[in-house]
């Protein structure tokens, strides 16, 4: 797999189908749409391209602040390479790009990707104003030699699904329900720095984990999940919080991997949220402290071996 950062820095020499989009968290609506790509490229001999954007253009139009993304943009490009995409591009979405005509942009596409067809979802919009709708790509198509296949959004629960629902509900902890859009367990990454090692001092070591300051957190609680480090998977009990008990201020992502004893400063470690169990709770004492946190190791240790089975 390619992933690059640019249309230009693409410069593809096999002729391609590319789909257009955000992307963001790779859920199971973007999935459904990949995975028909990637065969209809496959069995006729071309590329899979997936074209994407960073910043996320709702940060630039809408000038957001805070946690919003569901995936880093190397997150996002890994996931669609499991999903068997050839090349990911990660465009820049600044107010430049934004400006550019629909029929500009779609030379780019013809010119760089060697583009044979566009896959886009029916509500799908691109160029200056949103003028490059369905129709719109469909004459470009007609003049400059590739067809525009629509494909109809996926719904659970009797909605669409959508980055936004999926965000909201990690905002919430419901990460069951996240889960079941994303197909897989909501996950963050990040190098594990030092902290104020008050884990260790009371018997529970953490891990605490720089997570990207743009990317959605699971609201303040106790997590059940696993712990990747390389090709090493642990369970893991994760507070997500300001650790009141310890009159903490800042939010943290601290998970205890359960049977684990190593030094891993400077690591990168990929942390998994499955079920919440529990809200993040300020407590009169660390004995009080302790013994939750034992109830929880052993609660959320049932959950995870259930999943195994």
């Amino acid at each position: 797999m390619t992933h690059v950062y640019s249309l230009a820095e693409a410069n593809l020499h096999e002729h391609s189908i590319v789909t257009i989009g955000v992307f963001d968290g790779v859920h199971k609506g973007h999935q459904h749409l990949i995975k028909r790509l990637v065969d209809e490229a496959h069995a006729i001999g071309q590329l899979a391209v997936v074209l994407t954007f960073f910043p996320h253009p709702d940060i630039v139009l809408r000038g957001l602040k805070g946690r919003y993304y569901l995936t880093t943009a190397e997150q996002k490009a890994d996931l669609l390479t499991s999903l068997g995409v050839d090349c990911v591009v990660t465009h820049p979405f600044n107010d430049t790009v934004r400006q550019v005509r629909a029929a500009d942009f779609v030379d780019e596409l013809v010119q760089n990707l060697k583009m044979s067809a566009l896959w886009v979802g029916s509500d799908f919009a691109m160029g200056y104003k949103r003028e490059g709708n369905v129709p719109f790509l469909r004459e470009q198509g007609t003049q400059k030699g590739f067809t525009v296949h629509d494909i109809d959004l996926i719904e659970a629960q009797g909605g669409i699904i959508s980055s936004s629902v999926i965000r909201q509900a990690i905002e919430n902890g419901e990460m069951e329900k996240a889960r079941a859009w994303l197909n897989r367990a909501y996950s963050v990454t990040g190098e594990v720095v030092h902290g104020e090692k008050r884990g260790r001092q009371i018997g529970y070591p953490t891990a605490n984990t720089a997570v990207w300051d743009e990317q959605v957190l699971p609201a303040n609680g106790i997590y059940a999940g696993w712990a990747r480090l390389g090709n090493e998977r642990f369970m893991a009990m994760t507070n997500v919080g300001v650790r009141p008990t310890f009159e903490g201020k800042n939010i943290t992502v601290e998970p205890y991997l359960l049977d684990f004893n190593r030094d891993i400063y400077g690591q990168q470690l990929e942390v998994s949220f499955e079920k919440r169990l529990r809200p993040e709770a300020k407590f009169d004492n660390l004995k009080d402290l302790i013994d939750q946190i034992a109830r929880d190791v052993e609660v959320g240790r049932a959950y995870l071996e259930s999943l195994k089975d």
